[in-house]
């Protein structure tokens, strides 16, 4: 059986930022416990599947208040249901906080080796208009205690066209990461979704505009090339053979099981998700079929969300054909030029391409 992904999702916040779609609810520590023990007995009802895990990753809502005790116990469940692989790459989201010693202690003692930390920005009025509660020093003191715990893989967030945000801000916030050194960043331009905070005030939120939030985009990702970094996927850019293995394989359609309210998984050619409540979680809700997945036009239109792009002998392996004529001619068109590199190898997306992938892609599969 091909190695699986393992997700799980730790559905605790302090407080909900108001920009944040993701299920999260306030932190309270009976809960927590309870989701601790709720997710290690479903992770022992893994074992029969007999599962060889490649990597894992803990999202949230906020996975570092799960504390060291917490996040080595579902470690220790993990390592004793399912065959964890040696060189697995185990990643956990975290805020940066003023100590997370015992929290990160708990994941260097537990075998975790990649932290991925909600830096956002490195300008405090940004970070105050998003409802963030750390500092710029707070990053860099989490981050020195990853190091000395031995972990050294370490991805950055940030986020594009906030409140207050200017490029000139934004070159300062990117010399900061140039400062700090991460193997990894993920840039994300801001998305107002319906139903949060920021979409109650989006008719007085100071935003960019699209112009400006696309120039951020060529900005950030222009400064992070001149030092180094490879712009592997849409959103993502990491040092030469730090790209987020665990994130591959959603864009690579390969397997992984999602636990955790609110979480989805793929396996065995299916689809599920849970649903958004920690209620049902804890009371042993199952999870949803959502249909099947990882066709062929699914497949094609996230691989074009990567660098490396659509690779006509990786689609002849998994689907027996190869690139379809018609989306070949349509990338080579005059009028893809600038958004498409099309050969006999395959056909990829430009940075132009890249800022304005979604009509991209879906101008290249609409015969699909």
């Amino acid at each position: 059986m091909k190695p699986v992904g393992i997700y799980i999702h730790v559905p605790f916040c302090r407080s909900k930022c108001p920009y944040c779609d993701f299920y999260s609810v306030r932190l309270s520590e009976q809960q927590i416990d309870l989701f601790t023990e709720e997710t290690v007995c479903r992770i022992a009802c893994l074992a029969p599947k007999h599962l060889n895990a490649d990597t894992v990753y803990f999202g949230g809502g906020t996975p570092s208040l799960l504390g060291g005790r917490r996040i080595s116990a579902i470690m220790s469940a993990l390592r004793r249901y399912a065959d964890i692989s040696p060189d697995a790459e185990i990643t956990v989201e975290a805020n940066p906080s003023a100590d997370l010693t015992e929290f990160l202690e708990g994941c260097a003692a537990s075998g975790i080796n990649r932290l991925s930390l909600g830096m956002q920005s490195a300008d405090k009025k940004e970070l105050a208009a998003i409802g963030r509660r750390h500092t710029p020093d707070d990053i860099l003191r989490t981050m020195e205690c990853a190091h000395r715990l031995g972990i050294h893989n370490i991805s950055l967030d940030l986020m594009l066209g906030i409140p207050h945000q200017t490029p000139d801000s934004l070159l300062n916030t990117l010399e900061f990461i140039s400062e700090c050194d991460p193997s990894h960043l993920s840039a994300y331009m801001l998305k107002i979704e319906e139903g949060t905070p920021f979409d109650r005030m989006k008719d007085t939120l100071a935003v960019a505009d699209d112009d400006t939030l696309a120039d951020m985009y060529e900005l950030a990702f222009s400064r992070l090339r001149q030092k180094g970094y490879l712009h592997y996927e849409i959103s993502n850019a990491s040092k030469p053979g730090s790209e987020s293995r665990h994130n591959l394989k959603y864009w690579n359609c390969d397997p992984y099981i999602g636990l955790g309210p609110s979480a989805h998984g793929f396996f065995e050619g299916r689809r599920y998700y849970f649903d958004r409540s920690l209620e049902s979680y804890l009371s042993g809700g199952q999870s949803h079929d959502d249909g099947e997945g990882g066709g062929m036009e699914e497949y094609i239109m996230l691989r074009l969300r990567l660098a490396e792009g659509l690779i006509e002998k990786g689609l002849q392996e998994r689907f027996g054909v190869g690139i379809p004529p018609a989306m070949r001619l349509k990338a080579a068109s005059p009028l893809m030029r600038r958004y498409c590199l099309c050969d006999e190898q395959g056909i990829s997306l430009t940075e132009a391409g890249m800022l304005v992938s979604n009509a991209i892609i879906c101008n290249l599969t609409e015969l699909l």
